[in-house]
């Protein structure tokens, strides 16, 4: 169409399962052209993931610090820094990558004013629009700000703020009991704050089995974290930096001088002009996408979580393997994909495939096995007792299905599990495999020794 520049392949967002493969297909040769807003190399490198990581290690060694008996008050100005300085080394590595590639980097924003037709106000103002043979929806999600009256209007941080602090909120109320407001929770209150948590489900990291939770509320109260379960706010008073006041459903009150909101996340999709692309959303606002990622527009696909993936950058990465196997005539989807995840507080969190809960809610039986991080000789010698792991197998096959472990390194070890997995293992091949003495995954071969006798045959 005239007026446009012609491409084959065009971005709406640079996270990271869009980036990669943008670069892949521009690096054999084809036209591609994405629009960034500006956060180059996407939100997990600019505000979410690394930022994060960079913040919780400095809360660590402040804690460590604390309780070594230095009480000298953290530097927030510090902290900053070094989180700035980090995020900005990476960016400067992924802007390199996208001028290396040879495609056509576009700061600004875009909308869709016709099918696979974009077009962008660049950040100096101009007008850009830009056409391909194939378009990409990839512009991942934003903190949402419950309807709770007062909330917004009391300008609440969200976790993009709160990343970039200089000064240390000296009571943070903190509303949301997932995965990023108990890293946050635990970082702040390491860093010197006081810190109370609400959450509206009945346990915080609601998704995970009794135990688990439990086990998280138990060291997360042993660090002086104020949780409060199964309330919620009515309303709002105050301004956060300031003075909040924060009145909830159960009659009690809580003040604070900043609110940081951790209670899901919103797709961005409205203004993109997704409509007159012929884009259709589902109930949530979320791209509507088939198991290859497909939107319901001809050659229009999504990618990250605006398509609904599960809020990691890791499966968003995936998600490009699923685009990449599909712009090549391939067969890979989304179907059956098994994901793993880590929460980053101490102890740390992970897990792959089922859990209790999932098995129970499914109707599929298993066999328990369950290991105290204390039995566990390296946890011992570092002294990180706290935690135990857990793991599920096949009632009627030596099949592993899922496995959750607290504790340290979980992350790690969870890997290990995720190779066995993949790999159609049965357990008693990770039960019998020779791992290095003390390492926590050493852990593994006494936690699958304890797996119950399998049950008779079907």
């Amino acid at each position: 169409m005239s007026g446009f520049e012609q491409f084959e392949y065009v971005f709406l967002g640079g996270g990271k399962g869009g980036k990669t493969l943008a670069m892949e297909l521009a690096h054999a040769g084809k036209r591609v052209a994405v629009v960034e807003r500006g956060m180059i190399g996407g939100s997990c490198i600019n505000v979410a993931c690394i930022p994060s990581k960079v913040l919780i290690q400095n809360a660590r060694v402040a804690h460590i610090r604390r309780s070594a008996g230095d009480v000298e008050a953290v530097d927030m100005r510090n902290v900053a820094r070094n989180v700035r300085s980090v995020v900005n080394g990476m960016v400067d590595v992924n802007l390199k990558a996208f001028q290396g590639s040879g495609l056509k980097l576009i700061l600004g924003t875009g909308r869709f004013v016709g099918p696979r037709q974009i077009e962008v106000r660049t950040n100096e103002g101009s007008i850009r629009r830009i056409e391909g043979a194939n378009a990409f929806i990839n512009t991942g999600t934003v903190a949402g700000i419950p309807n709770v009256p007062g909330l917004r209007e009391a300008r609440p941080m969200t976790h993009v703020a709160a990343l970039s602090a200089e000064s240390l909120p000296e009571r943070l109320i903190v509303i949301g009991g997932g995965y990023i407001g108990l890293e946050m929770a635990q970082a702040f209150r390491r860093l010197g704050s006081a810190v109370t948590i609400i959450q509206d489900a009945l346990r915080v990291a609601i998704r995970e089995d009794e135990d688990v939770t439990e086990a998280i509320e138990s060291a997360l109260a042993e660090e002086g974290i104020d949780i409060r379960t199964g309330v919620k706010p009515t309303n709002v008073e105050g301004t956060s930096g300031d003075a909040v006041r924060i009145n909830l459903d159960n009659g009690a009150t809580i003040t604070g001088t900043h609110i940081l909101v951790a209670a899901g996340r919103v797709p961005v999709t409205q203004g993109l002009g997704l409509d007159v692309a012929g884009v259709e959303l589902d109930s949530r606002g979320f791209v509507k996408t088939d198991e290859r990622l497909a939107t319901t527009a001809p050659n229009t696909w999504a990618i990250g979580e605006v398509a609904g993936t599960p809020m990691f950058t890791h499966a968003s990465f995936d998600d490009y393997r699923v685009l990449k196997s599909q712009l090549n005539g391939g067969g890979l989807t989304t179907k059956s994909r098994i994901i793993p995840s880590a929460m980053f507080i101490e102890p740390e969190l992970g897990r792959i495939g089922l859990n209790e809960s999932d098995a129970k809610s499914r109707g599929i039986e298993v066999r328990v096995a369950k290991l105290p991080m204390a039995a566990v000789p390296r946890a011992r010698t570092n002294g990180a007792t706290k935690g135990f792991m857990k793991i599920l197998v096949d009632a009627h096959s030596d099949e592993i299905l899922g496995f959750t472990m607290l504790g340290a390194n979980a992350g790690d070890v969870v890997t290990a599990v995720q190779m066995a997995m993949l790999g159609k293992l049965p357990y008693t091949a990770v039960r019998d495999a020779i791992i290095a003495h003390p390492l926590i995954s050493e852990g593994l071969n006494i936690l699958l020794a304890k797996v119950p006798e399998r049950s008779a045959s079907r």
